[in-house]
């Protein structure tokens, strides 16, 4: 799905994507990923959403975003409470939904304004 193109384009604003992969400001990228307004989209070590650990949780934390969006592939799934202890501590919330809807969310907290991290899982077929 194309997406049109908004004020926003100074931040990491997601222009494309399908179930191959994602483009920010029309750059692809077909590996995992998090991604915040302000910041080139980093490289995840997650190959799949069963691979998730408290520790790439921990990396998110790092960034210190107001709301985590989880985009757990093509299908929604839901993460167990233990994984997230990193975000919690912080009142953090972390909302798990599939990579279409979680791109989608994204951009639109993005251009509220809001400091939202997109942690994307992109599994290589």
């Amino acid at each position: 799905m194309k997406l049109h193109a908004t004020n926003t384009q100074q931040y990491q604003t997601v222009t494309a994507y399908d179930e191959a992969g994602v483009e920010f400001n029309a750059i692809r990228y077909d590996h995992s990923l998090i991604v915040l307004p302000e910041v080139i989209p980093v490289a995840w070590d997650v190959a799949h959403f069963d691979a998730l650990t408290a520790a790439h949780f921990e990396q998110i934390a790092s960034t210190e975003p107001d709301v985590v969006i989880l985009g757990t592939g093509k299908k929604q799934k839901f993460i167990h409470p233990k994984l997230i202890t990193a975000l919690s501590a912080k009142h953090k919330g972390v909302e798990c939904m599939d990579n279409q809807a979680a791109c989608r969310t994204y951009n639109i907290l993005m251009a509220e304004g809001r400091k939202v991290a997109l942690a994307l899982i992109l599994e290589k077929a």
